[in-house]
């Protein structure tokens, strides 16, 4: 029954005006970072970036060639909006995305590996079937036509992201208001806004709305009768975050979705003719591919539940989870490097060497403070003992000893699939 339901064969315009959007934002990505200076900031004036751990190879994408880097990237996206060499394009900006992903830890945001996600599923999905280049070029890849499960392959996607972040927000400070305050707060001076904002039942309503509404938009949305409704809320809902947080091409990219909800698209210029798919269900491709990527996105987000800690102190299994816009984290960081053969020791000055941004977040995160002491390891040409003062506070709380002071961070090892013994854990509550 359900792999009839999922074979049956719909209009493909949603996909086609989807992978049109793609592209779009793509472009609005890649030359929006070089012209609003986020290259700059990020590649330009650091010396280097804080990469995911293991990638240090990276480093080499670094400097004002990452002008060229984004611009090659936005070009692709333009080949993607037109359906021009469609399959190329698509794979070429994946790997070209997802290196900027692992490169570069500091400007972390869910949409940036939400991105990657959704890349690699389109990359196996016939987007140019039709209204592209390539369906002129190239005649045997017309089709009107898809099967039902391809929209929903990028559906299913997007209620993982949702479904984590209504989970994510299950914890005191979401559910009584106050990291709702904080984030409402820090987006305005003006002073109408600010007393509603401050008021304890507008918070309550913010926090269980934002909820909700990660937990019931997808079906909503699924459900005909619910749609509109659902369109609406959806529209507001996004445009309100992308106007008040600005967190770049996420809301935008979230509503593109809303195309693949409807199984036709009246419009006459992208139904001309009928061409059926080859191939309604590759079930081997179903089965070897969708179902492990699935099952892997649907295990990361639980990791942080196996590691001693809480993930909102120790940010231990805090990323691949989508739980952003949950906390604020403060730090205070001193680094103390000592001589082992004269034991004299001196502070070291971090802040000679790395951008605001790159020190805000060094200061409270605990992979990057064991990045950067391997770092002045590596650097130091004489042996030495790495000894860190970090303290953090979460949501304006008090500050909490973060690292273990009495740990030499010169030979501590980072464990990414458990906790590290060297990061102190804390009861918040």
């Amino acid at each position: 029954m359900i792999r009839k339901w999922l074979s049956e064969n719909i209009d493909n315009s949603g996909l086609v005006i989807f992978r049109v959007l793609l592209g779009l934002l793509i472009v609005a990505e890649s030359f929006g970072a070089i012209l609003l200076g986020w290259v700059e900031t990020v590649f330009i004036q650091s010396k280097f970036t804080f990469n995911f751990i293991g990638f240090d190879f990276l480093q080499v994408l670094h400097g004002e060639k990452m002008y060229s880097y984004f611009f090659v990237m936005g070009i692709f996206g333009l080949l993607i909006i037109f359906g021009l060499f469609y399959r190329f394009a698509m794979i070429a900006f994946t790997i070209m995305w997802t290196t900027v992903y692992l490169i570069q830890k500091e400007s972390y945001n869910n949409h940036y590996y939400f991105l990657i996600l959704i890349c690699v599923i389109m990359t196996f999905l016939p987007a140019n079937g039709k209204l592209s280049v390539d369906a002129k070029l190239f005649p045997k890849i017309k089709q009107t036509k898809i099967p039902r499960w391809m929209p929903y392959l990028l559906i299913f996607q997007l209620a993982i992201l949702y479904f984590y972040a209504a989970i994510a927000k299950l914890y005191p400070d979401w559910l009584d208001g106050t990291f709702s305050k904080i984030l409402l707060n820090g987006i305005t001076q003006r002073q109408f806004f600010l007393d509603i904002f401050n008021q304890k039942w507008f918070l309550l309503i913010y926090a269980y709305v934002g909820i909700l509404f990660d937990l019931l938009i997808i079906p909503a949305l699924l459900w005909k009768k619910t749609r509109k409704l659902a369109i609406i809320a959806s529209l507001g809902f996004h445009l309100f975050n992308a106007y008040s947080l600005r967190i770049g091409i996420f809301p935008f990219l979230a509503l593109s979705f809303i195309v693949l909800l409807y199984d036709s698209i009246p419009l006459k210029f992208l139904n001309k003719e009928e061409i059926l798919p080859k191939n309604n269900l590759n079930i081997k491709l179903f089965i070897f591919f969708f179902v492990p990527f699935f099952i892997v996105q649907l295990i990361l987000p639980l990791r942080h539940h196996f590691i001693k800690g809480d993930v909102l102190f120790t940010e231990e299994g805090h990323r691949l989870a989508w739980r952003m816009m949950l906390r604020e984290r403060k730090g205070n960081l001193s680094i103390k490097i000592v001589d082992k053969k004269t034991k004299e020791y001196h502070y070291h000055n971090y802040a000679s060497e790395l951008t605001a941004k790159q020190i805000r977040v060094l200061s409270n995160s605990p992979d990057f403070i064991w990045q950067y002491c391997q770092k002045i390891k590596k650097e130091t040409k004489k042996p030495i003992s790495i000894f860190v003062e970090c303290e953090v506070s979460i949501n304006r709380r008090p500050y909490y000893k973060l690292i273990d002071n009495k740990i030499d961070m010169a030979t501590a090892k980072f464990d990414y699939f458990g906790h590290n013994e060297w990061i102190l854990l804390q009861n918040l509550n």
